[in-house]
């Protein structure tokens, strides 16, 4: 494919001479009555841009588009090329996540034209395909790079679902601080430009009150939620209605507010499922069940029965994380249920899912299948699993999120008798709260001592 300007005399006079010499003809070959071999010769050196007449007449001599012609790009192919991102954008729709991957590298890694915005839409594509298939890692420098690019106008939509994607990928990376940077960052450009709020601008704002309550920022989220909730109203659109009260729910729930959250997140159920958006309508589903959970008087039936739904739904539209989830949450109800084997089965199935990628949900899910081995009396798997929960929440930053792990984490080891793990792991969690260990003033004077 020609790189040179689409539109300059010397591109398309390149491109006329190439053919030519592909096609074996001669510049006299292209003349006509109105087109002399001289004025051919000026063209193809680019001295001359020729009408919309002559370059129709010297398509139908070389056997191209006159599409070609001014911009190399045959208008079959880029038809072609339409179609293929067409049918990328409704795999990622339906699911189907591994074929829109490989048709989005395809399309980049292929011969087929592709514009400027043709290329950002089959790397956003890909993008989106990799961070449902779970590979957060690979997902991540593509969304910088599509970011970065001169040519996203900031505040669009496709700038404003870009910044969402990078948040909350770097958010379920467990790498918050980046992940409220960069909400921060695209919000406050949002408001400095004074533009109108859309459905993505409300989105890029729920995902940063998600990330605030990831953190333990919960004023914040719930400052951010109070804010966001007129303008939704305001929007009108549903989703992104449903989408501010369900975050909004989260906050309530991380707030102790268990019932404000049930309401919160049963009002986003209700707008969502007027949507059709199947994977969202699952995953709140997902949230109400996990809720119902919480609750002292919940109802462990209507709990099991909302995350079965969910996660029926989820093996077919959602990704790797939101699936695992869910078999984490039927591994909770079924435990409280006192159905141990069915909820390690779904323990083990969500660890599987996590893959090898590190995810503070695989924390969480470890640390269920422990205890769930402990409760069968396989004391020796149980302290295995736990270990391993425990050596890998060392690899993730200090958090609130994290905090709450290890502080699980050290209430198996204390409910089993190992006080020394049960210690350094409730030490860890004050550690990750910002608490620092009080000086001993005897480790001083033997410092001293030693000198």
């Amino acid at each position: 494919m020609d790189h040179s300007e689409p539109s300059s005399p010397i591109g398309l006079g390149q491109r006329i001479r190439e053919l030519r010499v592909r096609r074996g003809l001669k510049q006299q070959d292209l003349a006509s009555e109105e087109i002399s071999t001289s004025y051919v010769s000026l063209i193809e050196s680019g001295k001359r841009a020729p009408s919309d007449t002559v370059l129709g007449t010297l398509a139908v001599k070389l056997g191209c588009s006159t599409e070609y012609l001014r911009t190399g790009r045959d208008q079959h192919e880029m038809e072609e090329a339409r179609l293929k991102l067409a049918f990328g954008d409704m795999a990622l729709r339906n699911g189907a996540d591994g074929e829109a991957l490989q048709t989005f590298s395809e399309l980049l890694g292929g011969s087929l034209p592709l514009d400027a915005a043709m290329k950002r839409r089959a790397r956003m594509g890909q993008a989106s395909a990799l961070e449902k298939l779970g590979r957060l890692e690979a997902a991540i420098p593509l969304l910088e790079e599509i970011f970065a690019d001169r040519a996203l106008a900031a505040g669009s939509d496709e700038w404003c679902r870009t910044a969402v994607a990078l948040c909350r990928c770097y958010r379920n990376m467990g790498d918050i601080t980046v992940s409220i940077e960069i909400g921060e960052r695209a919000m406050s450009k949002l408001d400095s430009l004074g533009l109108d709020v859309t459905v993505d601008h409300v989105q890029l704002g729920s995902t940063l009150m998600g990330s605030y309550r990831r953190r333990g920022d919960h004023t914040r989220a719930h400052l951010l939620a109070q804010r966001l909730i007129p303008l939704a109203e305001k929007q009108g659109a549903r989703a992104a209605r449903g989408a501010v009260y369900w975050n909004a729910g989260l906050v309530a729930q991380s707030r102790g507010q268990l019932a404000e959250a049930l309401a919160l997140t049963e009002r986003a159920l209700a707008m969502m499922a007027e949507d059709d958006n199947v994977r969202h309508v699952a995953m709140l589903k997902m949230n109400y069940g996990w809720l119902l959970l919480q609750t002292e008087s919940g109802d462990l039936g209507r709990a099991k029965e909302l995350l079965e739904g969910a996660q029926q739904s989820l093996a077919e539209t959602g990704n790797a994380d939101e699936l695992a989830r869910c078999e984490f949450h039927l591994a909770e109800a079924d435990t409280a249920l006192g159905n141990w084997t069915e909820a390690t089965a779904h323990a083990e199935r969500a660890i599987g899912l996590l893959g090898s990628e590190p995810r503070v949900l695989a924390v969480a899910a470890r640390a269920a299948l422990a205890q769930l081995h402990f409760l069968r009396q396989q004391n020796d798997l149980g302290k295995q699993v736990l270990d391993a929960a425990t050596r890998q929440l060392r690899h993730f930053p200090a958090s609130y999120e994290t905090a709450e792990y290890w502080r699980r984490i050290g209430d198996l080891w204390r409910g089993e008798g190992f006080t020394k793990q049960a210690l350094a792991a409730y030490d860890a969690a004050l550690s990750a709260t910002g608490l620092q260990p009080t000086p001993n003033p005897r480790d001083a004077l033997s410092e001293q001592a030693s000198r």
